[in-house]
């Protein structure tokens, strides 16, 4: 049996194909799916094919960079918010860098304007990979840390 990796309740991460590096997550149990701030979010077409737009973030984050992705890999699913209301959300798949590994990882674009941590970690992705030690915080991060000070 491969053994799991302990993760804190909250870490910094990156997401190389969104351009973000070192964003603050949290540590999600109660959520079987992870989701990302958003907002902006729509679908346009163009040349006849659908494509879903968003933006990351939101002006008053510090990585805020007003870049507007785009793509056709989407999916529309049913979710329940943190209130227990089942909510329709857009889905995309991208990567996530955790303890300097590379992971594929399905998020939900929400707004998440009012809350404190722009990405939501939740069980799915979680599962068989990590176990979550509420006692702990960035353990990623300082592993990453230590790894660039000690290359120099």
């Amino acid at each position: 049996m491969k053994e799991k990796k302990t993760i804190g309740r909250k870490d910094k991460v990156d997401f190389p194909e969104l351009g973000l590096q070192d964003i603050d997550i949290k540590i999600d149990t109660g959520a079987y799916t992870s989701a990302i701030h958003c907002h902006k979010i729509e679908i346009k077409e163009v040349d006849g094919k659908q494509f879903l737009t968003f933006t990351l973030l939101d002006p008053s984050h510090p990585q805020y960079d007003k870049k507007e992705f785009s793509t056709e890999n989407y999916k529309e699913k049913r979710i329940k918010n943190s209130f227990g209301h089942s909510e329709r959300r857009y889905i995309i798949k991208t990567n996530i860098r955790l303890f300097e590994k590379k992971y594929f990882i399905t998020l939900s674009l929400s707004e998440r304007g009012e809350m404190r941590f722009p990405v939501l970690i939740g069980r799915k992705f979680l599962m068989g990979k990590y176990v979550v030690d509420p006692s702990k915080y960035d353990l990623s991060h300082k592993s990453k840390l230590h790894l660039k000070k000690n290359k120099k």
